[in-house]
Order: structure tokens, then C-alpha cells, then sequence
């Protein structure tokens, strides 16, 4: 099964056992990936264009919840973090920082980056390592410190 139709199988799970907010959240998620299939036609969509999908609805998540929490709205920051909860169980497990910090010096190494003008470089091959497994600011975060103390 793979992940779409996991995502409309727990729909219908959430709208049998009548839990509103997980139906609306899904819901708004299936929306989005066929927003996606539409945008990608002719080809077809892939894992890794619902996975894409899934790290974007994530991070409006995350900066809503910023958001709101400078606005003092806790009723709208614990609505965010519901459907982030929702939505996270979609993703594939997180990497380590150590797993990261790994595959950024091996990335360095294979780039043969000098300073922080290869960190173009650096980071396109650590993101497509990572997959989605990792946030592309704290990835950016790192790649920036190993490459300060290269220089």
C-alpha cells in the first residue's frame, strides 16, 4: 500500500469512527496531492511527490504555529499542532543529527568543498541524501557550521 492510499484508508477509518478534525485534516491533505497530480500531468505521481507534498503541508504547519504564537493565539497553535501530529505519521522517521552530520561530510568530501562558497554544492547532494527525513534548515544550519570550520 502505498502512501496515498494509506492516507485515504485512515480517511475512512477517521470518518467511521466520526473524529472530525483527523477527517478534515486528511481530507485537506488529499487535496494538496491531487493538486499535485494535476501540476505534475502528463507524468505520473510518485512516492516521493506525496512525500514532497506532505514536507510542504509540514512546514506551513511549523510556521503557522510561529505565527500564531507571536500573535498569542494558543487556541490556533494547538489546532497547528494537531494536524501536524496527523501529518507526521505519514513521514518516514527523522534522521539523527549524527546521521545528518555524516552524510554532510560525506558530501563534503565528494563536492572536495573548500569554504562556504561550495555550500550550493554541499547542500544539493546532503538533500538528496536525506529525502525528506531531514528539516532543510537545520540541514542548512549544518552544512553551514562544518563549512566554517573547514574555512
Amino acid at each position: 500500500m502505498n502512501l496515498e492510499q494509506k492516507i485515504q484508508q485512515d480517511l475512512k477509518t477517521a470518518m467511521k469512527s466520526g473524529d472530525r478534525f483527523k477527517v478534515d485534516t486528511l481530507r485537506g491533505l488529499i487535496a494538496q496531492i491531487k493538486d499535485e497530480r494535476i501540476k505534475l500531468r502528463p507524468k505520473e505521481l510518485q512516492e516521493k511527490d506525496v512525500l514532497a507534498v506532505l514536507q510542504r503541508a509540514v512546514k506551513r504547519r511549523k510556521e503557522a504555529i510561529e505565527l500564531y504564537k507571536q500573535g498569542n493565539r494558543a487556541d490556533l497553535v494547538e489546532k497547528e499542532q494537531k494536524e501536524l501530529e496527523i501529518i507526521r505519521q505519514y513521514l518516514p522517521e527523522p534522521m539523527s543529527r549524527e546521521e545528518v552530520l555524516t552524510l554532510i561530510d560525506q558530501a563534503i568530501a565528494e563536492v572536495q568543498a573548500a569554504s562556504i562558497k561550495d555550500m550550493g554544492k554541499v547542500m544539493g547532494t546532503v538533500m538528496k541524501k536525506v529525502q525528506g527525513r531531514a528539516d532543510g534548515k537545520e540541514v542548512q544550519q549544518l552544512v553551514r557550521e562544518r563549512l566554517m570550520q573547514i574555512s
